[in-house]
């Protein structure tokens, strides 16, 4: 899953593809390289992230979902309002992920179950500008796949298949560099929920603070060696910036874990 934030304050890029023209011309590098997915979003929601209005976010979004859709992409909106989740789907979106997990806006799962979209929820602590304020769980493991528990049964009982839902963990999101370590590591306990599941590592702040602080920028093999220990975990799909160093060693690892021919 490649990302494309069409925002100006990203944490990753520093706004490269705020303008719609050079978000479009990522993702079709992406998807050339070899993306299966491009989740586009127009709200940053990095730690201390303030919220934009429904309708910039809408207009940052659509011109490069439905740019991207034609080409034949395979399109995930990355949104928390089901405003922009309709537009987007309008547009040709086939996914939706919510970091709210479909909890923040009454209207998202009705929509998701009204046009048959899949949909990724996230587990988020919290508001994106408050979520890093001392961050506590009891048991950061469990209380997380409680939390996912409870929304995938809510898709459930809404009429969603298993094969439409798939959860994310929320690395960085209201965690500690402990608690994403420990996530990580435990990754099998949210493989059991029986849908697909979705890791996000990629540039994060705990892989500088597990090394030398690198600049986000600086961060690949940090996040290539945290995407395939997720893999290596149950992990279906990485959500990336870097897609083509990644599908390099994603294929490397294939081949010495047995895929070598196939």
């Amino acid at each position: 899953m490649g990302i494309i934030n069409v925002t100006p304050d990203s944490f990753s890029d520093g706004g490269e593809t705020f303008v719609t023209a050079a978000a479009i011309a990522r993702g079709e590098a992406m998807w050339a390289a070899g993306a299966d997915i491009l989740d586009i979003g127009g709200e940053s929601t990095r730690p201390g992230a303030e919220p934009v209005s429904v309708a910039a976010e809408t207009a940052r979004v659509v011109p490069v979902v439905a740019a991207l859709a034609a080409k034949g992409a395979l399109v995930s909106i990355d949104t928390r309002h089901a405003p922009v989740m309709a537009a987007a789907i309008a547009a040709g979106a086939r996914i939706v992920n919510d970091v709210s997990g479909l909890s923040g806006d009454a209207r998202a799962l009705p929509l998701v179950r009204r046009t048959g979209v899949a949909v990724v929820l996230m587990h988020m602590r919290g508001e994106p500008s408050t979520m890093q304020h001392d961050p506590r769980y009891d048991d950061v493991v469990n209380d997380v796949r409680v939390w996912l528990a409870e929304r995938v049964e809510r898709c459930r009982d809404a009429g969603l298949a298993f094969d439409r839902i798939a959860v994310d963990p929320g690395i960085g999101f209201g965690k500690s560099v402990r608690h994403n370590v420990e996530i990580l590591a435990q990754l099998q306990t949210y493989a059991t929920l029986g849908c697909g599941l979705v890791i996000g590592v990629s540039r994060k702040s705990f892989i500088g603070h597990l090394s030398s602080n690198e600049a986000t920028t600086a961060r690949l093999a940090g996040s290539i060696a945290a995407g395939l220990a997720a893999l290596e975990r149950g992990a279906s799909i990485l959500r990336v910036h870097d897609v083509v160093d990644t599908r390099q060693a994603i294929a490397v690892w294939q081949a010495i874990n047995g895929g070598f021919g196939t």
